[in-house]
């Protein structure tokens, strides 16, 4: 069998044996990256971050982060057990950490480990705005976005290895090999993983409206708050093709689409008020 052949036979294996059932969607998807493997390093990196950045603790802006954390949290675990998973959460260790930071961010690391830099909370502006940057990155953890794209990467590295004994280029200069290799890459980085990327977003933003909005928080806040953040980027963005996020007015519409479905889905757990 030739060397393309037997690539190609393998990278279909990996493909059709690494697919993961999502309960949000009832897709499958790729994963191959187990929770046990990437759980621990995670929590190793994030108690490094946390030991190498200023913290913020005993503030009300601290306690706020904490508070809103362990709302949503308890929300996910009622949906999850609602979409038949009551054991998904079982290897999470919850953390919600508020860090001095200027930046307008936070994020999440798999197994539920989140950071909220300071630098957001004016724009956030209330524990309802809050909720909802939180229950975006709480969603980019319970969905497995880390796993996934460490195993789109993989795949990109070995689909790129691929390209190189396809096209021959052991018998090219290295020139040649270097400008095949430079086409995958800005062609597998636009066409494959920042699509790849802004689908997690979206993914995120819909997971997340919904179990905020179970947590007892308006989903209407969500459009509201893209829209402080579009105000505060000054329309300084990349063109959507070539981001990791769908633009801001894409997040905005659909967000708008998504606040009645989330109120709906809120109904089902008794929650109606959301003052």
């Amino acid at each position: 069998m030739k060397t393309k052949q037997l690539f190609t036979l393998v990278l279909t294996v990996v493909l059709v044996c690494a697919c993961k059932t999502s309960p949000f969607t009832g897709k499958k998807t790729l994963n191959f990256v187990s929770n046990d493997q990437l759980f621990p390093l995670a929590f190793q990196q994030y108690d490094q971050f946390l030991s190498e950045n200023n913290v913020v603790t005993g503030t009300a802006d601290a306690n706020m982060v904490k508070r809103v954390g362990e709302k949503i949290a308890v929300a996910a675990e009622r949906y999850l057990t609602a979409l038949g998973e009551p054991g998904y959460l079982k290897d999470y260790r919850w953390e919600y950490n508020l860090v001095n930071d200027d930046a307008v961010n936070a994020w999440a690391m798999p197994g539920g480990k989140i950071v909220v830099y300071t630098g957001i909370l004016p724009i956030t502006q209330s524990e309802r705005g809050l909720a909802m940057v939180m229950g975006h990155e709480l969603a980019h953890a319970l969905a497995d976005h880390g796993a996934q794209r460490m195993s789109a990467a993989q795949i990109q590295q070995g689909v790129g290895l691929g390209v190189a004994v396809g096209a021959g280029l052991s018998d090219t200069t290295p020139a040649q090999q270097q400008a095949v290799m430079q086409l995958y890459g800005v062609g597998s980085q636009v066409l494959g993983m920042l699509p790849f990327s802004r689908s997690h977003e979206t993914q995120a933003d819909e997971i997340g409206i919904v179990i905020a909005a179970i947590a007892g928080y308006d989903p209407y806040e969500a459009a509201n708050l893209w829209k402080r953040m579009k105000a505060n980027s000054g329309g300084q963005a990349p063109p959507q093709i070539l981001s990791t996020h769908p633009s801001n007015d894409s997040r905005i519409a659909n967000l708008t689409r998504m606040a009645p479905v989330a109120v709906k889905e809120a109904a089902k757990f008794g929650v109606t008020d959301f003052n």
